[in-house]
């Protein structure tokens, strides 16, 4: 018998190219680094309190300071006879003496220097006054 000699063919090595699979991969995650925000935005809700309620009736007893247009002041109705602060801070002891407690209104034209109401203020808060009020008016519409 003959022997017949088969050749045997030669398998290729099997192997996966894993380059283009790499890209893939790294185009995916530049995608999404990009596409993503890393900012973090709060932002907080609130419902404002509601309140109805009446005017509360002034003490009978107030320190009242009126301020003019040109900047004179008016200490419970007694004209200062200049606006210097020190003349403004004789008044206030003279008209509430040793009660720091009273109620301490400014009312200002509104055409006032500012300077006139801080100076008020500035002699108030000297003195000891801490509950200061500013007399407003409410808008026509309302």
């Amino acid at each position: 018998m003959s022997r017949l000699k088969f050749r045997r063919k030669q398998t290729e090595e099997v192997s996966v190219n894993l380059t283009p699979l790499i890209d893939v991969v790294f185009l995916l995650l530049i995608f999404f680094m990009v596409s993503t925000t890393f900012t973090n935005e709060t932002h907080l809700q609130i419902s404002l309190p509601e309140a109805e309620g009446e005017a509360v009736e002034t003490q009978a007893e107030t320190l009242e300071v009126l301020i003019g247009v040109e900047g004179g002041y008016t200490v419970n109705g007694q004209h200062l006879l200049n606006s210097q602060p020190e003349t403004l801070r004789r008044a206030i002891v003279d008209q509430a003496g040793d009660n720091r407690q009273l109620p301490f209104v400014i009312s200002a034209d509104a055409k006032t220097p500012h300077q006139s109401v801080v100076t008020v203020m500035d002699v108030a808060g000297q003195l000891g006054f801490s509950g200061l009020s500013i007399t407003t008016l409410q808008p026509a519409g309302s």
